[in-house]
């Protein structure tokens, strides 16, 4: 609880947290949103491959003018000004900037991103879930060996999550499960760019007021953000995605307890030790009465009838048995909250979750049949979806990441529904990327399903 502290003491001897921001979209917005206003955060630099784009972004947010540097990172850096530039290289040699914020959203180049701030030396907030559930582990491990931090976004769902995690551990109860809420019907699974307005209830006026990306959207809407989440949580968590992926159970606040518990004692999960996501729609549509649409969550277990009865006298909200207790965050702010993330790296050299290994998999899955000759259009897109499957299974399908299912032919026919595998499909591009996927495949192992 002592970040800010820290912080003060660094400005107090002006040396300020030198941050660099990859990707001037939505969070990275949210980000500079809030780094004016925090003595001793230092945002470098914003990198875009759209200067005019990032230029808008800190001037919607109120950045002010006379903070933008007409220089070179290095001279921004030293006098506390903010280079707006399209050079990622020019970020990474700088060396002053601390601590690289990668929040381009593209899974190939936030791997490279990751690998170039690693090797320079610099920490790594990874906002680009996409990235870090398809290379993740790996990179966690590049960063431990050049003694720098590798760190999911504080803010961001996976890193709430594993934060509720770590305080179920902390507090030496039986973790049971833990995920997040989401706007989910089963009729979503093959929503397309054509079709997401109309589940999001958008008139075609509000979608012209907004700069809205309709394959961003229509990957949280098809369920594909939700299983690279999850996958992510699976890896810094050692909890284990369903055998058969996410199920979305409907669940408000009050059925937390209740619904995500194993099959066994009246729940809705096959076993103890799994991440799931609770669907604020029921599957015909109504909404859940007093749903985590926003929010995350983690249930767990007493272990004996004193613990048991220490739930009820301080108002946990339980299971019927009084066994099973939930908490939960109701919200979720994104870059608004992801300084936490970088003070975290940079004043205590901590995460704020992290992958450990690889246990979780977001695999391309056909959301149509495909034939021959068709094009993936990746996350979000006409074509797959994402599915969260546990690793073992995943490997040994020989499952395409949903991460390099972009821009990428089918030289196999494969049914609606089916994964998708490397075998599939014809892999030309961004083979580096490709090589150190399947590099992590083959060195990391996944252990045996947990039972937590």
């Amino acid at each position: 609880m002592n970040l800010s502290t820290k912080l003060l003491e660094r400005a107090s001897r002006n040396r300020p947290v030198r941050v660099g921001i990859i990707g001037a979209g939505k969070f990275g917005s949210m980000v500079l949103s809030q780094a004016q206003k925090i003595d001793g955060f230092h945002v470098v630099a914003v990198v875009d491959l759209d200067v005019a784009k990032a230029r808008q972004a800190m001037e919607r947010v109120g950045w002010p003018r006379e903070r933008y540097a007409a220089g070179s990172i290095g001279e921004a850096a030293r006098d506390g000004r903010t280079c707006v530039t399209n050079d990622a290289g020019a970020l990474m040699a700088c060396e002053e900037v601390e601590c690289i914020i990668e929040a381009t959203g593209h899974p190939i180049a936030g791997v490279r991103h990751a690998l170039a701030a690693i090797e320079n030396g610099k920490h790594v907030v990874m906002v680009n879930v996409e990235a870090d559930v398809l290379c993740g582990p790996l990179l966690a491990e590049r960063a431990r060996q050049k003694g720098v931090v590798y760190s999911m976004a504080y803010g961001d769902q996976p890193a709430l999550i594993c934060e509720l995690v770590d305080w179920v551990r902390a507090c030496g109860f039986e973790l049971t499960s833990a995920g997040k809420g989401m706007n989910f019907e089963p009729r979503y699974r093959y929503s397309t760019p054509d079709t997401v307005w109309g589940f999001f209830g958008w008139s075609e006026e509000e979608v012209a007021k907004g700069d809205f990306n309709p394959k961003m959207y229509n990957s949280f809407t098809d369920g594909t953000k939700a299983a690279i989440e999850m996958a992510a949580v699976a890896n810094g968590t050692g909890l284990d995605c369903p055998n058969d992926g996410l199920a979305f159970p409907p669940s408000g606040l009050h059925d937390l307890a209740r619904v995500f518990r194993p099959v066994i004692d009246g729940g809705r999960l096959e076993r103890s030790g799994l991440v799931d996501i609770a669907a604020s729609q029921e599957p015909d549509g109504r909404e859940v009465f007093n749903n985590i649409r926003y929010g995350v969550f983690v249930t767990f277990k007493a272990h004996n009838e004193y613990t048991r009865a220490c739930f009820k006298q301080y108002g946990l909200l339980t299971d019927p048995s009084g066994w099973y207790a939930s908490m939960w965050r109701p919200f979720h702010i994104i870059g608004l909250e992801t300084s936490v993330s970088v003070l975290s790296a940079v004043l205590r050299g901590e995460p704020t979750g992290t992958s450990k290994e690889f246990r979780g998999d977001a695999v391309a899955t056909a959301k149509r049949d495909l034939a021959v000759g068709d094009m993936l259009d990746g996350e979000g897109g006409y074509t797959v979806w994402a599915n969260a499957i546990p690793a073992s299974r995943s490997l040994a399908a020989r499952a395409l990441p949903i991460g390099l299912a972009h821009n990428v032919r089918v030289r196999r026919p494969v049914k609606k529904d089916a994964i998708v595998s490397y075998d599939d499909v014809e892999l030309v591009n961004d083979l580096d990327v490709v090589e150190l996927r399947r590099s992590m495949e083959g060195r990391t192992a996944p252990r045996p399903a947990s039972v937590a």
